[in-house]
């Protein structure tokens, strides 16, 4: 039996997944090659003795904290469990301490990742063809990829100079409720962006959030890297600013544990009602969603992460210390290289973002950096880089930009990644001067 292309969900044929296809294939087929294009965690921080230290660490706590003998304790680490989590208490404490929210286990979904977080979320609010969702540009392809699999249109709100220009976001609006459709939430990642590798002010995001308010939309706060501050103090989130429930909070413990273990979580206060009387929170709803996806988050997983969180008093910050240093040292190496072989007045035909902490940084060039190029890079420079059009969806305002990531490099791989960039860079601006 064959089946047609035109048959099959129109997510498939979106761009974005060809490219991330693309970036893997090239990535696999130049493995000498330096690469700046991997946003994950440095892998040399996971060991195997942590994560049992982990386990046996949440295993005391449940033999402590259950009135069941210890052997069914344990087989519930082994079976199925609830749709919402069985560590959504811990995750609260971890959210009190950390990022100054308060929650309750109630208002909790423990995922399988931040990614299921965003499709439950945007499967819960998608209701027919007229939702919409918005999300600031550059937005993470993750979350476009996430929305066009659930069929819900992303519209871009332009980023502004402090982040997100609000004079967009109601313009896009007005625009969208003009034409009758139904703008449902703004995704957001106010902390160290993928990919911009900025921050939203403090008054900035006091703005969003009346914003926000004043126009009835909820706003997903995306936070995988808010804890890696390079320098100065970490800004507080949107959720623990916000007093009008209009945040969904998203987080991800594959940046902070264990990436491997695909844990994340999403905080969905929000009270659902039915005829004008309460029938419980958003997370209720979502975890109705997930029992239909992927019936629950992995209890083993659950168990590594509770266990880490545990034996730091519940502080991801205090339990990456030196994790967030060697962030902090790659993210200079790379800023103070990038200045070296660039300048650093902004005036050059090569400028970039500065970020003070997490992963990423967006480099603008003055000719098209896009897979072609990729793929030029990787076999005749050996240096792969993440071209920007992933995070215009539908746009060509990326272009003539490339993101680059410090995160998984070691930091004498930086030094000579950087002269490889810097003769793609020489090369393709002689082509275009010619």
């Amino acid at each position: 039996m064959e089946l047609a292309m035109a048959e099959l969900t129109r997510a498939l044929q979106d761009p974005l997944l060809d490219a991330m296809n693309f970036l893997n294939e090239v990535a696999e087929r130049f493995p000498d090659a330096i690469s700046f294009a991997a946003g994950r965690p440095n892998e040399r921080f996971v060991t195997a003795d942590d994560t049992a230290n982990d386990l046996r660490a949440f295993r005391t706590y449940l033999t402590a904290h259950s009135t069941r003998p210890e052997h069914e304790v344990i087989r519930a680490l082994f079976s199925y469990g609830p749709a919402k989590g069985i560590i959504n208490d811990l995750v609260c404490r971890y959210l009190h301490v950390d990022e100054g929210i308060e929650t309750v286990p109630e208002a909790v979904v423990v995922t399988v990742g931040a990614q299921e977080a965003m499709v439950l979320v945007l499967r819960a609010l998608c209701r027919d063809a007229a939702d919409v969702a918005l999300a600031v540009a550059p937005t993470y392809a993750g979350f476009t990829g996430a929305a066009s699999v659930v069929g819900m249109p992303v519209l871009p709100v332009s980023s502004g100079d402090d982040g997100v220009d609000l004079d967009d976001l109601e313009a896009v609006l007005a625009t969208a409720r003009a034409a009758g459709l139904r703008p449902r939430c703004l995704y957001v990642i106010p902390d160290f962006a993928n990919p911009t590798g900025m921050c939203l002010p403090i008054a900035e995001r006091r703005r969003l959030l009346e914003a926000a308010e004043r126009n009835r939309l909820l706003i997903v706060e995306d936070n995988p890297y808010g804890i890696y501050a390079g320098h100065g103090e970490r800004l507080p989130t949107l959720k623990s600013l916000d007093e009008g429930g209009q945040v969904v909070y998203i987080g991800s413990f594959a940046k902070s544990v264990m990436p491997g273990a695909r844990v994340g979580y999403v905080v969905a206060d929000q009270a659902v009602t039915s005829g004008g009387r309460r029938t419980g929170l958003l997370a209720d709803e979502l975890g109705k969603i997930k029992s239909m996806i992927t019936l629950n988050t992995s209890p083993v997983s659950q168990a590594v992460v509770a266990g880490r969180l545990l034996a730091h008093d519940f502080s991801l910050v205090r339990a990456n210390e030196r994790v967030t240093a060697t962030y902090r040292d790659n993210l200079d190496r790379l800023l103070r290289g990038l200045r070296v072989r660039f300048g650093g007045d902004g005036a050059q035909a090569v400028h970039w973002t500065r970020p003070v902490g997490g992963f990423f940084v967006m480099l603008h060039v003055p000719f098209r950096a896009d897979e072609a190029l990729l793929e030029h890079s990787a076999s005749r420079h050996q240096v792969l880089w993440t071209p920007m059009s992933q995070f215009y969806p539908g746009s060509d305002a990326g272009a003539r930009s490339l993101r680059l990531s410090c995160s998984a490099l070691r930091p004498q791989d930086i030094e000579p990644g950087l002269d490889r960039l810097a003769a793609l860079v020489a090369e393709q601006s002689s082509v275009v001067a010619s």
